[in-house]
Parts: structure tokens; sequence; C-alpha cells
């Protein structure tokens, strides 16, 4: 090497090799602290939560978690039990410390064909402690029945799907060593390969905290698609170190395979980030959130595979040497002929699907809600749901906020929408039953509320007075106090102050009374009321998400603007399903169009060329076209998320299939004819898109197949067959299209074209 002038790239790669054990300490160092950092990750189970600000559903949600308590509920059948003894049985259950109540009756709703529906609701709050508690306590009370719960209590969905995602690990780290052995040339290389990749999996999880709170969709599948999406940054460099160590000895052949990786590398790595990029801009937040988590993923992977992976080929350098072994990868030259010669019949058919995939696409039934998904895998909860949902009709809970304070409106809206046949029942706070029949938005007399609390009329009287003086309202006191009407309410919350306060005693019996009121009402007031929104809460009998169902949001929001001419919110699983459908087609158009245009302009420089980046873009696109147009054939809901996700990865990850084929193609047809250079770049490109196609493939099915949440099972499932069609067009179509347009590649480089012989006898050859 005397003459050689070193560059900054390889000082930089002789320094990670010489100081490899420096590097060993400082990552085994960030593993350690990786590993207490994990578990300060914050995950958010509530998908709603990533809507944006702007929509009407967080809004509300917002109003109602400021303002209102909401009870944790849950749904309980017992089956083959008699109706009276499901009554003791109620009585049995509500005993139960934390139950707070339990709504069971002989209606249809409730009891039907010898099953019984308890509808449960705890002294608390979802994530209370109290709540997990008492269902644990009626659990253990129902052993011995035939029973099925429903509940969404505590962390019991993200246990759940943690289980199912440390099973996906397991199955996908065996696919994953499978493949490396099969398609290694040493045995050696496979654990350094594991060994990076582990490394950057466990700084990955420990560096999430970061982000303070990250979906349940991340947290679930970003180190399976992190493992998946960048093996072959690995794969690259050992194949680099083997092809180098036959000339060189291991320092310089490592050095120079790392000087040599880092731009190939790179480039690759640079659609991926580009395809993950695209998902930042989706007005859905959640498309933010699996940004960042997976670009960081492939950030920390190509670190290690720069930093961490060169000093392990150096270490374990002379076990490498030793273990070298035949190829197990089988060569593709049948394949590679065919292609050739199906070169004028395969494009026009891939012309003809894409079209009719495009059109399929399009119209692809998606689903917004997760409700009417299926996965293969189910869980006890999902099958509890389910047979609770057979048996009995499923309700569809939507609140409607309305400025609170008056109770003569609410009432006359709360009638007008019970006279909706789409609504089953409507309760709001004015309606609440007090006691004696009357409802806490009642307006009494002073002989009316003195006959309901048992106190005397005459200090009823006072009181009404001083109210009517703390209001300002002096007109009622001079025409007669005994004609005023004050809402039952109102004029309770003022008495019960006045007597806390000690201007009015009372015997025992009448304060028992009163107290007892007192709590039922505070109770109703919690749950339904606040300075600011009074909540309405409809039952409807419509399905969560159908155009019928949207149509109705719109009545009841025209309903009660009649009666509030503004603040008026609605909120519920509907209302989600309706917001995240109005977003949908702005974040589809828009990841679409930026992904295309980030991965064009990688491709642009890449290949410096204005033919090629087309080329490229079409056979993905096509790929991504085909792979959701198996819903729509199937007349199957899709998760409305899992396009924007996998379209974004197909795009951006996909296409390093493409390019590994078409980089092979142009650097082989400087020397030979285009045939000749498409038959060599498929033998050579193959095992590189076998390894990292196929462990992308399985992990995604693997997703698919184990997890029983049906926004992770149905990106996994669409993520593995997208995968598989984008690996078949890239061996198949995208090197007819490459021979096929050869003259227009040729015309639209403004690279070196010299290098490139066109035309003679190279032409005739197939």
């Amino acid at each position: 090497m005397s003459g050689h002038k070193t560059s900054l790239l390889e000082k930089a790669a002789a320094f990670i090799v010489d100081k490899r054990k420096g590097i060993y300490l400082i990552y085994i160092l960030f593993a350690i602290f990786s590993i207490f950092s994990s578990g300060w990750v914050s995950v958010n189970n509530n998908i709603t939560d990533y809507l944006s600000e702007e929509t009407e559903t967080r809004q509300g949600l917002t109003v109602m978690e400021d303002e209102f308590i909401t009870y944790a509920t849950a749904e309980i059948m017992v089956d083959n039990i008699a109706f009276a003894d499901a009554e003791n049985l109620r009585e049995e259950l509500k005993s139960i410390n934390g139950v707070k109540d339990i709504v069971f009756d002989d209606t249809t709703a409730h009891y039907t064909e010898a099953a019984s529906l308890f509808s449960i609701t705890f002294n608390g709050e979802a994530d209370d402690e109290i709540c997990e508690t008492a269902l644990a306590e009626i659990e253990k009370h129902l052993a011995d029945y035939d029973v099925y719960v429903s509940a969404t209590l505590g962390n019991t969905s993200a246990e759940t799907t943690a289980k199912e995602m440390n099973l996906v690990m397991i199955i996908a780290c065996i696919i994953i060593l499978s493949v490396l052995l099969f398609t290694s040339r040493t045995y050696m290389e496979v654990p350094v390969q594991i060994l990076t990749f582990g490394m950057a999996a466990i700084l990955n999880k420990g560096t999430n905290y970061m982000f303070g709170t990250i979906s349940f969709i991340s947290n679930s599948i970003a180190v399976v698609l992190q493992l998946a999406l960048a093996i072959d940054y690995a794969i690259i460099l050992c194949h680099r170190y083997t092809e180098e160590r036959e000339t060189k000895d291991a320092r310089e052949a490592v050095i120079t395979a790392l000087c040599k990786a880092i731009p190939e590398i790179s480039g690759s790595c640079l659609t991926t980030l580009s395809g993950l990029a695209a998902m930042s801009f989706m007005k859905f937040q959640i498309g933010f959130d699996m940004s960042i988590v997976l670009i960081k993923a492939i950030i920390i992977s190509i670190i290690s595979v720069f930093t961490l992976m060169p000093g392990l080929l150096m270490s374990f350098s002379s076990l490498i040497d030793r273990t070298h072994h035949k190829n197990f990868v089988p060569k593709i030259t049948a394949w590679s002929n065919a292609v050739v010669k199906t070169r004028f019949i395969t494009p026009y058919i891939f012309a003809a699907l894409v079209l009719c995939a495009f059109f399929l696409s399009n119209n692809c039934p998606y689903a917004y809600s997760q409700t009417n998904l299926t996965t293969i895998s189910k869980n006890d909860s999902q099958i509890a749901k389910e047979m609770i949902n057979s048996t009995f009709s499923t309700s569809n809970v939507l609140a409607v906020l309305v400025p609170s304070g008056d109770y003569e409106k609410e009432q006359s809206l709360l009638s007008e929408l019970e006279r909706y046949p789409e609504v089953d029942t409507v309760t709001g706070l004015a309606s609440v039953e007090a006691i004696d029949g009357y409802s806490v938005g009642d307006s009494l007399t002073p002989r009316e509320f003195s006959e309901l609390t048992d106190i005397d009329i005459e200090a009823v009287r006072l009181i009404y007075s001083a109210y009517a003086a703390d209001k300002e309202s002096y007109g009622k006191i001079i025409g007669g106090i005994d004609d005023y009407k004050i809402a039952l309410l109102d004029m309770f919350d003022f008495v019960y102050n006045v007597i806390e306060d000690g201007y009015i005693s009372l015997d025992n019996d009448a304060r028992k009374k009163l107290d007892e009121l007192n709590d039922k009402l505070t109770d109703g007031k919690d749950q339904l009321g606040s300075d600011s929104y009074t909540r309405l809460v409809l039952n409807l009998n419509l399905p969560e998400e159908s155009a019928k169902t949207f149509e109705f949001l719109d009545t009841v929001r025209n309903t009660a603007k009649k009666y509030y001419a503004e603040n008026v919110i609605l909120a519920g699983n509907s209302t989600s399903n309706f917001d995240l459908s109005s977003t949908f087609g702005k974040d589809n158009l828009m990841i679409s169009i930026l992904s295309i245009l980030f991965v064009l302009i990688v491709l642009f420089f890449t290949f410096q060329s204005a033919g090629i980046p087309i080329i490229l873009i079409l056979v993905i696109q096509g790929s991504i076209w085909l792979n959701f147009s198996f819903p729509t054939l199937q007349n199957k809901p899709l998760f409305f998320l899992s396009y924007l996700v996998v379209s974004s990865i197909q795009m951006g990850a996909n296409i390093d299939y493409a390019i590994v084929i078409t980089n092979r193609y142009t650097e082989f047809r400087r020397e030979m004819n285009k045939f000749d250079a498409i038959r060599k770049s498929l033998d050579l490109a193959f095992p590189t898109i076998f390894t990292s196609g196929s462990i992308l493939a399985f992990a995604g099915i693997a997703i698919g197949f184990l997890s029983s949440e049906p926004a992770i099972a149905s990106i996994g499932i669409c993520l593995g067959r997208g995968t598989i069609i984008s690996i078949i067009l890239v061996m198949g179509i995208l090197p007819q299209l490459l021979v096929l347009g050869d003259y227009i590649i040729e015309k639209t480089s403004f690279n070196i074209k010299d290098h490139i012989r066109i035309g003679g006898h190279y032409d005739e050859k197939a």
C-alpha cells in the first residue's frame, strides 16, 4: 500500500477496528443502562389518544377526562343458570368490595336462553387497583360457573400483547437464525450478526424512554421489524469481509470491507428511512409515534453495524476462517433464463394486473374500528366478548357534551333524543331519578322540597329566600316565595351547604335521608355533570361503524344545536371511527406522495439516472397495489392503519431488493451484454434478497398469526404478504423491465455513459 494516501474513511475504519475493546466496553455499559431504562418506558394502549387535537372525539375525550369520572365497567356472562339463581348471584357479587352496582333484570338484554349478563360498575376508574382486585374476586367467586368475562381494566391487554410478542420474538429469532445459517458463507459469521443485532435491539428498546410515552403498536413490533428491516446491513458487511479476506489479512480485510460497505449500506438505509419518515406527516399521530421509534431503531442498527460489528469480525476472524462451509443457496440459473425468455410476455401481464390492482386497492373495505376485525389468534377476553355479543345484543355508547346549568333545556333535549328509533336509552343528569319519582332536573316549590326532604316548611321558605337573594332574584321574594320553583339539584346543593355550615339542624332520620340523597346526587354529578358541561349518554342500536351511523351522528349534533348554539361535542367509538375515516384519505394521499418522492430523490442520486428510479418505483408501487387488492377480493375489512404503515414500509424497505439487483446490473452492464448482465445480477443478488426478504416476510406472518391485537395482527399479515409479492416482482418483473428499458436507461443517465455498450450483437443474444 506504499504510495497510497489514507482517506478519512479508512482512518475511521482503522480506529474502529483497533479500538474495538474500548468500543465493546462502551456497548456493554450502554446495554446495562438500557436493560434498566427499558422499564422506564410508558406504553399507551389507547389508540384514540393519537387522534389530532382538532378532531371532535379528541376534544370530547379531553373534556370527559378533565371534568367527569368514568367508572370502570365489566360485562360478565354466566351461562346455564336459572333466572332465580342469577338474581341471587347478583346480590352475592354486589357485596364484593369495590363493586359499585350491578345491572341485571329479566329483559332479553340481561337474560336469555339460560344465559345471564351482569353489567358491573366498579368503585373506581379503569386504572384503579380496587377495580382489578374486585374483578379478581368476582372471577374467583364464579370459578365453578360457565362464565365469560369482558373487561378492560389495568394493563391486561398490554400484558397479553407483551406475552404474544415475546413468543413472536422467539419464533422470529429461530427464523432469522435458520435463514442466516442457510445463506451464510461461514458458520461463525452468524453469531457475529446475532450479537450485533441483539445489542442494537437492546439499545433501541432501552432508549425508547426518551420519547416519554410510545404506543402499544410501536412497543410491540419495533424490535421484530428492527431485526427484519436492518439485518441485511450486517449481511452486506459480512459478505464484503469474506470477499476481502480471500486476498488480505484479517485487519486489512475488515477495514477495506467497512470502507466499501458504509456507502452501500448508507444508500440502502436511506430509502428505508425515507419511507418511515413519510409516516411522521400523518395527522393521526400514531404515524409519528411509529415513525420516530422505527427510525431510531434503524439508525441504532446502522451504528451497531458500523462500530460494533467490525471489531467482532476482527476478534472472531480465526474462527470465521475455520468455519467455512459449502454454499447452501442454490443457483437460480433456470429462473434467470426463464426471466429473460419471457421478457415480452410477463411485463404485459404485470401491467394488466397492476391496472386491476389499482382499482381493487382503491376499493379496499377499510375498517376504522377494531370491533369488526378478526384475528387468527384470540385471547380469552376476545373469546368472551364474541360469546357475549353472539348471545346478547351489542351496545354502541355515544356521549353528547352540552353546556351545563339549564336543566329544563337539558330535559327537553333528552326527551327529543329518546324519540329517535336509533336510540335505545338516553341518560342525563337532569333525567336521573333522585327520590320519590323526582328527577334531579325537576323544579320544586318550597312545599314540594319540604315534603321530599322532611325539612320544616318555614325553614325551607327561608332557604328559598336566601337562594333568591344569592342569585339576586329579588322579584321572587317580593312576588311570593311559595311559587318560586328551583331545580332540585341546585336547591339541594344550596340547602346541604347551609346545613353543613350549621344554620339548620335536623333530627337523625332527616339527616340520614339527606345524606343518602346527597351521596346519590354527588355520584350522578361526578359522572354526568360539571361546572362547564353536562354529559348525556346514549345507547344506540346502530353498529359502531357504518354510513347510517355516521349520518345519525349529524342528526344528534343538529338536534343538540337546536337547544345549545355552541359547545356541543360528541364522543364515542362511532365518532372516533368517523374522525379516523375523515383523516385517512388525506393521510393516505400524503404518505403515498411523500414516500414516493423521498425514495425517488434517493434513487435519483444513487443511480444518477432519471429512468431507473421510475422503473423501481413502478415495480414496488405495483406490489403495494397488489398487496391491498386481497382484502377487496376476500371482501374482508382491513384496518386502515395497516395500509398506511405497510405501504410506507414496502416503499421504503422492499425497494432495497430492487436496488440490489439494479446496482449489480448497472455494474455488470459496463462489461457484458444486457442479457448476461441480468442473469449474473439475479444469481448474485438472490442470496441477499432471499435472506432479507424471507426474514421480513416470516416476521410479518408470525406477527399476524400469533398476535390477538387486531391492529398489530393486521399490520403483520399485510407486511408479510406485501414482502412476498415484492420479492416475486423484483426477481421476475424488474429484470425484464431493466432489459427492455436498457436503451432508455442509457439515454436518461447522466453518469459516464461510454462504459455501457449498447447495440450490436449483444442485443441479439437471448
